[in-house]
């Protein structure tokens, strides 16, 4: 798979930080992709990160939108730092007693529900959050974070991701580095309508935002 890896610019914001993809017929939770998004070492790579953060910062330190604390998903963490620092340093707006910005993570339970245990809670009641995710196919990942905001009492302020596929959610606009078009052909399907599938083209791998799981 790796020898088909192939770099794409974003379209907004250039080379600042290429996005590498994978074509095949994959499956993730929620749907088949023509693409595996290979998020590893934006992730984990602190210069490509701090990058990353730097732009998606781009996006809340120029408005009047407040940020006490930033909700990591898909092992955004390293990332959510960097964003965090990048925020801080520019000064932006935050209601925390501290001044300071808050990068935390929700567990999961068996059936892929969020929480957050009870020492965690005050960094999000009554807090400006940010959802920070990897990569969006469908939105449902987003929808969960959504609802877990709204039963621990936090105002989310925004969603940030590396790549969706969505634009908005539940009136919450999505902000992106990428998008399908900076991925020519780039599409998403669902089981029934997979064009793959009905060609029997068999599935390569099962993918997430952590990677992907040959088979």
């Amino acid at each position: 798979m790796k020898s088909r890896e192939i770099k794409f610019p974003s379209k907004k914001y250039g080379n600042m930080v290429p996005i590498k993809a994978i074509p095949g017929h994959f499956v993730t939770n929620h749907s088949h992709i023509n693409y595996f998004i290979d998020l590893t070492t934006i992730k984990t790579r602190t210069t490509e990160s701090a990058q990353c953060a730097r732009v998606l910062a781009q996006q809340y330190i120029y408005s009047a939108i407040p940020v006490d604390s930033i909700v990591c998903l898909d092992g955004m963490e390293v990332i959510g730092a960097f964003l965090a620092k990048e925020l801080n340093d520019a000064g932006h707006s935050t209601h925390n007693a501290h001044k300071s910005v808050y990068v935390i993570q929700p567990e999961r339970t068996a059936n892929s529900q969020l929480f957050f245990r009870e020492n965690v809670e005050p960094m999000i009641r009554g807090k400006n959050v940010i959802l920070l995710m990897a990569s969006v196919t469908t939105g449902i990942s987003i929808r969960r974070g959504i609802e877990c905001m709204d039963y621990y009492g936090g105002v989310l302020q925004g969603v940030s991701t590396i790549f969706s596929a969505v634009k908005e959610i539940d009136g919450f606009p999505v902000n992106t580095i990428f998008t399908p078009d900076d991925i020519p052909g780039y599409a998403s399907y669902d089981r029934k309508n997979c064009p793959y599938c009905q060609k029997k083209v068999p599935v390569e791998a099962l993918v997430n935002s952590f990677g992907y799981s040959k088979l």
